[in-house]
């Protein structure tokens, strides 16, 4: 694995610290504790809003109408071996949440043979807390899971440092701010994973990460859209992220009303493209805040990769 930390244990001290300390940091800087209470209590009133009009329970019927996307996308240097790749998009499991979400997930998970998995954090409805009430259905997924190159996974805004350990005890192979190199036939492409940017964003960290990777076909994995342009200016080709839940809420047409993200909310969900790079924003599987959706549906995603002109 290429790393800018020295170790681990480095990144994990930072992490514990702002874990801790209370405080939580974006790209734009940290996050507003008062913004934050206005927003609990936005979300409260809303929930007792639909109840009182008789909507909440269609809420969580949509939540749990969980679609597969199937898309392709093509780029013109994808190495030849690895044209009709297939990747497995897990996000925003929310394990401990709606009931049902994570057996929707787990039948279109058990019903593709893919290439690779990846899941881009978020395994945890609450924002922090005690985890270990995930690893049951974390075991499952992960049992159910038919991916050659196994499993890649990277840490949410709603995700604890010692995630990390646990997840890998379970044969997903966590990314770091770390790049991991897949093999086939003689070509390869480079995948690197940032720790969450929404909440734990450390500045030099993440970025770092992006500059050292390996050269040649790059996908980041970044739990949120919000790096798409550094991501972007170092080459890389793909940018896989969720945390948006598409909106979640979303007004007629799809168009979302909140995306938690401090920049590039136009890329809060589905395909999109910055320059030369594409990317997806996964609706992702499950729910926070209230388990609801309104027009708008949850999601895992089957991407195959493909070269152009082959």
């Amino acid at each position: 694995m290429h790393a800018p930390y020295a170790s681990r244990d480095a990144w994990r001290s930072r992490r514990l610290e702002i874990e801790a300390g209370g405080d939580r940091f974006g790209p734009e800087g940290p996050h507003s504790r008062y913004r934050w209470k206005l927003l609990k209590l936005a979300v409260a009133a809303f929930g007792l809003g639909l109840k009182l009009i008789g909507l909440y329970r269609r809420g969580i019927r949509n939540a749990l109408d969980i679609r597969l996307t199937r898309l392709d996308l093509v780029f013109p240097d994808l190495p030849e071996a690895f044209d009709g790749f297939t990747i497995l998009h897990l996000t925003d499991l929310h394990v401990d949440g709606l009931p049902g979400t994570m057996d929707a997930a787990h039948a279109h998970a058990a019903a593709q043979e893919v290439d690779l998995c990846v899941l881009t954090g978020d395994y945890r409805f609450r924002v922090q807390g005690p985890f270990e009430q995930v690893l049951p259905g974390m075991t499952n997924l992960v049992a159910a899971i038919r991916a050659r190159h196994g499993i890649i996974g990277i840490l949410g805004n709603h995700d604890d440092a010692a995630m990390v350990d646990e997840f890998e005890r379970l044969g997903i192979t966590m990314l770091v701010n770390e790049s991991q190199t897949i093999e086939r036939a003689g070509d390869a492409i480079h995948l690197t994973g940032t720790d969450d940017v929404h909440y734990f964003y450390t500045g030099a960290a993440a970025p770092a990460a992006l500059a050292v990777a390996p050269q040649g076909f790059r996908i980041a994995l970044i739990h949120s859209p919000e790096l798409a342009d550094i991501a972007a200016a170092e080459g890389f080709r793909l940018y896989l992220a969720g945390h948006t839940h598409g909106g979640q809420v979303c007004l007629p047409g799809g168009i979302p009303v909140i995306t938690h993200v401090g920049r590039f909310r136009s890329l809060a969900r589905w395909h999109w493209r910055l320059g030369e790079m594409q990317g997806y924003t996964s609706t992702g599987v499950g729910t926070s805040a209230l388990p609801v959706r309104f027009n708008n549906r949850g999601e895992v995603a089957l991407i195959t990769l493909r070269r152009a002109g082959v």
